[in-house]
């Protein structure tokens, strides 16, 4: 007879049987056995019954017996170091999602790099030497390892140096007629502040961020229909915006592999004269009349009067003055009151304010009518009144009196604007043509996001051309990937994630009734709070990772903690939409 040595282990044993009640029960048994084989056959001896132990102990001496270590909690083990991590995680998610990291380009020190300073731009934006201490404060530190601002700025040169390459994979992948049926790319500009006075691009120009007396850059953002960032070009801070649209025009064809491609551009940007050097070229274009020329078009002789919106608040019209375009003109009720109501407020102030001159002239403290009329200059022009106010002034008086007929001729425009375009109506009718006009409002919200929601691209530091357009590059790529984020997180975000599109295009779009009820709430549907994003990333950021170790070993480990609901929801939300916009 040949027996092996028995091996000791806990068998849990479950059965259901009917009482004498005729109750159908459970019976459960815990049973401590050794388990042999003898002659070839395996037997089990029973030397104990554990029943009445509770489930913690037997799962404890199941533990021990499986040859595990068994110590106290909380006695023997210990966190070195706890770090921000989840907020961290969820851009890497979407960018390696997207397939973003590896159309950066090859793996290497400066994309590991690129990388980082693209998450520190989204999470916590900041200068690059602050940007170490974000590194230092988060995973990115222990990951990266050592870095140094020379590090980042290399990285950064890298980065500058594939920007084409870059700019061209994405104009691909958003611009495809796959992907965008309808050939349209929309642009605008803006500007940003620049400290120091080295910059060779910095140089005074049209403020749009109203910071007078400082110099700024200007930047041209490129983006799809929905407003997701393709590419961007830098210029001096004195470039008209004209200039800037064809320097992007020129390219756009090439970018995106497309020939016939819609440039939307707003009134200021696609001018009769740059729409005269696009007529040798396949693009098309959708833009808008400046006032003064829809003023003419409201001449007595015009194609433009009030009856065409008796019965609708859109209609087409032509003029010799513009061959080979089409003119939509529109009449927006909303827009027109609220017109109405700033020009009434703005007369006030700016009467107020006359009133003040006025006293000044009386008390004897302004006696020069020169001088005088340049106070009032000064005053009527910012907010561009001087054409509703009719002025007597001398060394001694001043007086003044509203222009009703100026006024009155102004007031007939409220709520008028024109769409001007070379595309045809088979390819886009009255009704598209005035929502592709409207989409320029997602480039503004790029902007938005870039100036002071979300990534903070000024006031720039730079000291030169190259890395002041990578800085701005680097910027629009994290406008890339937030827009991503957004996106996905609408769900658990105050955003509208089904906002109605109005019949009528000219109308105003408002937000559906389940995102007005979030924002009354502050809860989703299920009763969850809501985030606004910045919110949500902080949250995510409390996922930290862990540096552990136990007492008397010199060994450590991590641990990554357990994510909430909301965050396990998040990470599964990015999942979907890369897999949905990767496909």
């Amino acid at each position: 007879m040949t027996k092996t040595v028995p091996a000791m282990h806990v068998a849990v044993n479950t059965s259901r049987r009917v009482n004498k009640a005729g109750v159908e029960v459970e019976y459960r048994s815990v049973l401590l056995r050794t388990s042999f084989r003898e002659d070839g056959k395996v037997k089990h001896e029973t030397l104990a019954n554990l029943s009445a132990l509770p489930d913690t102990a037997v799962e404890t001496l199941r533990a021990s017996l499986a040859g595990k270590t068994m110590v106290e909690a909380g006695a023997a083990l210990q966190i070195l170091r706890s770090l921000p991590h989840g907020h961290v995680d969820a851009v890497y998610a979407m960018a390696r999602g997207l397939g973003f990291e590896a159309m950066l380009g090859p793996a290497c020190r400066e994309r590991d790099l690129v990388m980082a300073l693209l998450a520190a731009r989204m999470c916590a934006p900041s200068s690059k030497l602050a940007t170490l201490s974000f590194f230092a404060d988060t995973t990115l530190g222990r990951d990266l390892g050592p870095v140094s601002t020379d590090d980042l700025y290399r990285a950064m040169d890298w980065l500058g140096n594939r920007q084409a390459v870059i700019e061209k994979a994405l104009a691909r992948a958003y611009l495809r007629p796959e992907v965008n049926p309808d050939k349209l790319a929309l642009f605008d500009l803006s500007s940003s502040w620049v400290t120091g006075t080295h910059n060779p691009l910095a140089a005074f120009g049209y403020s749009r961020d109203k910071k007078r007396g400082v110099e700024q850059i200007e930047y041209g953002m490129l983006a799809n229909r929905a407003g997701v960032p393709i590419a961007v070009r830098v210029f001096p801070g004195n470039t008209a915006d004209p200039t800037a649209f064809i320097s992007i025009a020129a390219e756009i064809q090439d970018l995106a592999g497309v020939q016939d491609m819609v440039m939307v551009g707003d009134r200021g940007m696609i001018t009769s004269a740059r729409i005269t050097a696009l007529k040798d070229t396949t693009l098309g274009w959708v833009s808008a009349l400046r006032i003064t020329a829809i003023q003419e078009l409201a001449q007595d002789q015009g194609p433009l009067q009030m009856s065409l919106f008796d019965q609708q608040n859109l209609a087409e019209i032509t003029h010799p003055d513009y061959p080979g375009e089409r003119l939509i003109a529109c009449y927006n009720p909303a827009l027109a009151a609220m017109r109405k109501h700033k020009r009434a407020e703005l007369l006030d102030v700016t009467e107020e304010r006359l009133k003040t001159i006025q006293k000044a002239v009386i008390a004897g403290r302004l006696k020069d009518a020169g001088k005088t009329g340049l106070r009032v200059g000064k005053t009527l022009g910012k907010n561009n009144m001087a054409k509703h106010f009719t002025l007597t002034i001398e060394d001694t008086s001043f007086t003044w009196v509203r222009d009703p007929e100026s006024i009155a001729k102004e007031a007939e425009l409220d709520g008028i604007y024109v769409i001007r375009t070379n595309v045809t109506e088979e390819s886009m009718d009255a009704a598209e043509a005035v929502r592709v006009y409207k989409s320029l409002a997602n480039v503004e919200k790029i902007f938005k996001s870039l100036k002071s929601r979300d990534l903070h691209v000024r006031p720039i530091y730079h000291h030169t051309e190259e890395r002041t357009r990578s800085h701005v590059f680097l910027c629009m790529l994290a406008g890339h990937l937030t827009w991503h984020l957004r996106d996905a997180l609408k769900p658990l975000t105050f955003t509208d994630e089904d906002r109605p599109v109005p019949e009528e295009p000219v109308a105003a779009v408002n937000r559906s009734a389940a995102a007005q009820r979030k924002a009354s709430t502050q809860q989703l549907a299920d009763g969850t709070p809501a985030y606004t994003y910045q919110g949500l990333l902080r949250h995510l950021a409390t996922r930290t990772r862990n540096t552990m170790t136990m007492a008397g070993t010199t060994g450590t480990f991590e641990l990554l903690a357990t994510p909430t609901p909301t965050q396990h929801q998040a990470l599964n939300l990015i999942r979907d939409h890369a897999k949905t916009y990767r496909k």
